[in-house]
């Protein structure tokens, strides 16, 4: 009997030492990421003349580091779409998609700009990829059957060829017309989802995807609507530990930021228990380590496909570990892989023929050329920029150039920091670099970018417009403003929103390269046409409110009454066709020709004067009733300052004679 008790007792405590040390186990996690692609299916060249990206070198590298970690999973954070020539197949062919499918990804998340298209042509998108989906199932049952258990058993059996698509706290609006049309996208794809399991490896992973509140804000024509981020992460947390979840994943299109009270996804990690890992894209920020957030890892590896992001997690109940975190560079130094090479190609061949035969240019066809580097806007400084300005005089370009039947008025062209998605370095420029420049959008035609409209202003709120890039632009740096036809000068030590000193009309003379010509002040109640890109047009009505009240700038049409649907402004030339922004800046450099970008522009030429003197006179010069009210306040403060101590000393002074006697 005693035999008996001390076996079973034995094997009780064996069975018991067995259990804890596989609940203590120690199980390895490898995630490959990346996010903010943007359509960059080719490398760009760099600074120090190599290059950067391109899908192809991107899908080596993929390979490489699923041979050395066999059960990594391949996640992307979203704006895999919009940025390149190659998104004019969006909604026909979903090029970006696909790609991402033949590259192996398991899942991407919903950003801003798949919806630049609108909600609609987000679900065209998912249609265009569904239908190539059946074809491609219906190739493999005619040719061998025997095939579709392999790729089931690779890729599972609804995503051959296509990555998950998650959007946990996004949804089609009920007051969307093409409610209907979209859910029924969503429905036909089958695999998009708020979450989703993946077991791999012997881990049950949990995955799901978030947009964020300032990507929602920057899609304002999605037609969907925002649930609550957080609250949505605890409900998804909550229902893939419901169902067996080991290992949690946040796709989070919500970014990061130096300030934490910007740094969504930080305090997304901060307010929600539970995510092993977040990653994190729409700041396009590249992260050399991991932020840590009590027990959440939080990665970023830069925009554009510039770099591979690879992590290496050993955890267990107990806790994590980093094993290893990799930024691997996409550079000239990778080779490409032949079959991605080579879809890359066929898509390119396809944007030619079906959008750029339009405008009778080709892909490669070199524009003109440019002796110096054209570059984006340095973030947050408020002097003048060549590219800014070379857009904007391409948009004032166009209206003489390229649009029908111009009304002869004086006509103010403006562009702004938050459209210019890419530069313009020193050598060729090819029609894709000018469509890289100003790759945002869709017009009323349903194609890719955003057209040209005229709408009017009047001379104060020009200068209310001026007053938006002299004071807004320290705090968000996408508002800065370039004008062609106007000069303004501001100081930035001036009180805010009453900055801008003088504004006036310019007259540019772009047949002889000269900057202006002559100088007119602005007339506070006159109307004034001026062009822009449809967003920023649309970014106009939003001042009031963005600035609280205190500025206000209404578009109108030409004969004063506001403007109530923008596609009525529409620039169009001889054919009526729209004028996109990016043709406008095309058309504009291959006037150039082989004389090549004008000398002029290889610094700002001084239509913005900004200056940081501390001079009284300056400061106060031209008041507005901000100013007038700050100082009266101020007055006010200074008097009952005096007042007090006045009444302080007369009461000591009392008190003194009182005490002599």
């Amino acid at each position: 009997m005693r035999r008996t008790v001390r076996f079973l007792t034995v094997l009780l405590l064996g069975v018991l030492l067995s259990t804890a040390a596989f609940a203590t186990e120690k199980k390895t996690t490898t995630v490959l990421f990346t996010h903010d692609l943007h359509s960059h299916f080719l490398p760009v060249p760099t600074a120090d003349g190599g290059e950067s990206g391109g899908y192809a070198r991107l899908a080596t590298l993929l390979n490489r580091q699923r041979e050395k970690y066999p059960d990594a999973l391949t996640l992307d954070g979203g704006d895999f779409s919009i940025g390149s020539l190659f998104q004019t197949l969006y909604t026909t062919q979903g090029a970006e998609l696909r790609t991402m499918g033949a590259m192996g990804y398991d899942a991407t998340t919903v950003g801003n700009h798949e919806f630049d298209h609108t909600g609609r042509g987000f679900g065209e998108m998912l249609n265009a990829v569904s239908r190539a989906h059946k074809a491609t199932l219906g190739a493999l049952i005619s040719s061998d059957s025997n095939k579709i258990p392999e790729y089931e058993r690779q890729y599972g059996p609804l995503t051959i060829g296509r990555p998950i698509v998650l959007r946990d706290n996004y949804q089609p609006a009920a007051t969307n017309p093409d409610q209907l049309f979209i859910q029924e996208a969503l429905d036909d794809y089958q695999s998009v989802e708020e979450t989703f399991l993946l077991e791999r490896g012997g881990v049950t992973y949990g995955i799901f995807g978030l947009m964020g509140r300032d990507a929602h804000d920057c899609a304002p024509t999605s037609g969907f609507e925002l649930g609550d981020p957080v609250q949505a992460a605890r409900e998804s947390v909550d229902l893939l530990k419901d169902m067996g979840a080991d290992f949690i994943i946040c796709l989070s299109h919500g970014g990061t930021d130096p300030d934490p009270e910007k740094s969504e996804d930080e305090l997304l990690a901060k307010a929600v228990d539970g995510i092993d890992l977040i990653i994190s894209g729409h700041t396009h920020t590249t992260l050399e380590e991991p932020i840590v957030v009590g027990d959440t890892y939080i990665v970023s590896c830069g925009q554009y496909g510039e770099n591979l992001g690879s992590i290496t997690l050993e955890w267990d109940e107990n806790g994590k570990t980093l094993n290893e975190y990799e930024l691997i560079p996409v550079d000239e130094t990778v080779e490409e892989d032949p079959a991605i090479a080579q879809m890359v190609e066929e898509w390119k061949s396809q944007v030619s023929e079906s959008y750029l035969a339009n405008y009778g240019l080709t892909y490669d066809q070199v524009l003109t050329y440019t002796d110096f580097d054209l570059n984006t806007p340095e973030s947050g400084v408020q002097q003048g920029n060549n590219l800014g300005e070379l857009v904007s005089d391409a948009f004032l370009w166009a209206v003489g150039h390229l649009e029908a039947d111009a009304p002869d008025v004086k006509t103010v062209a403006v562009t702004a920091d938050g459209v210019l998605r890419a530069d313009l370095p020193a050598g060729d420029i090819t029609t894709s670099m000018a469509f890289d420049v100003l790759s945002m959008g869709v017009g009323s035609d349903g194609t890719s970018g955003f057209p040209l409209v005229a709408v009017y202003l009047t001379g104060r709120e020009l200068k209310a417009a001026a007053e938006v890039d002299a004071s807004v632009t320290p705090i968000m740096p996408a508002a800065q403003l370039y004008m062609s036809g106007m000069a303004y000068s501001f100081n930035t030590n001036r009180m805010f929103f009453n900055r801008v000193t003088d504004a006036w009309l310019e007259e540019p003379a772009f047949d002889t390269g000269l900057t202006r010509r002559g100088l007119t002040r602005l007339e506070d109640d006159r109307l004034y046409r001026v062009v822009t890109g449809m967003y920023s047009a649309q970014m106009l009505g939003t001042v009031k409110s963005k600035s609280v009240g205190l500025l206000s700038l209404e578009p109108k049409m030409a004969d004063g009454t506001p403007v109530t649907d923008f596609n009525a402004c529409i620039l169009r030339d001889e054919q009526g066709n729209e004028i996109k922004e990016w043709y406008a800046l095309a058309a504009y450099l291959n006037s150039f020709g082989e004389d090549g970008v004008p000398g002029h522009y290889v610094i700002p030429d001084g239509r913005k004067s900004v200056s940081s003197s501390l001079n009284l006179v300056e400061l106060l010069k031209n008041p507005n009733w901000i100013t007038l009210a700050v100082l009266a306040v101020a007055l006010v403060l200074v008097t009952a300052a005096v007042w007090v101590t006045r009444k302080l000393v007369f009461r000591r002074r009392a008190k003194k004679s009182g005490d002599s006697r």
